[in-house]
């Protein structure tokens, strides 16, 4: 089963969303619906870490991409978390030629890294980006 079938087609386990509007200061929000969700959701700590990480860079980089909205899925399925985040943007992620190396360009290799699978998907409205860590809740 693909990461799109168990998003969008059949029931899971759990699924939430959250809708914000795309803006830096709506980050920490996402970030603390993940992670009292997740709580919630009997997630163990080490992998609800690394699940907010997760969290907090895809709607940065939606936050700063995005034009209107962002959107956070979050759905727990038979061993897995797929963490999709959607924004209004077509924008590619792009480093400032002035920013040091240490303060850009990170994130998608934090979640690439910390991802089991990550797939990026330009849709009709914007960007869909989606992360899939093995979850033991």
């Amino acid at each position: 089963m693909t990461d799109s079938e168990c998003i969008s087609s059949r029931p899971c386990s759990h699924r939430a969303t959250l809708t914000l509007p795309a803006r830096e200061a709506h980050v920490s929000a996402a970030r603390h619906f993940a992670a009292d969700l997740l709580e919630c959701w009997s997630v163990p700590e080490n992998e609800r870490d690394s699940a907010v990480l997760i969290v907090d860079e895809l709607t940065a980089n939606a936050a700063q991409y995005g034009r209107e909205c962002m959107t956070l899925v979050l759905v727990l399925d038979h061993g897995a978390l797929y963490i999709v985040v959607s924004d209004s943007g077509t924008e590619v992620e792009r480093v400032p030629h002035d920013a040091a190396p240490d303060e850009h360009g990170r994130g998608t290799g934090i979640v690439r890294y910390l991802a089991q699978s990550t797939e990026i998907h330009e849709t009709c409205g914007g960007r869909e980006v989606r992360a899939c860590l093995r979850c033991s809740a």
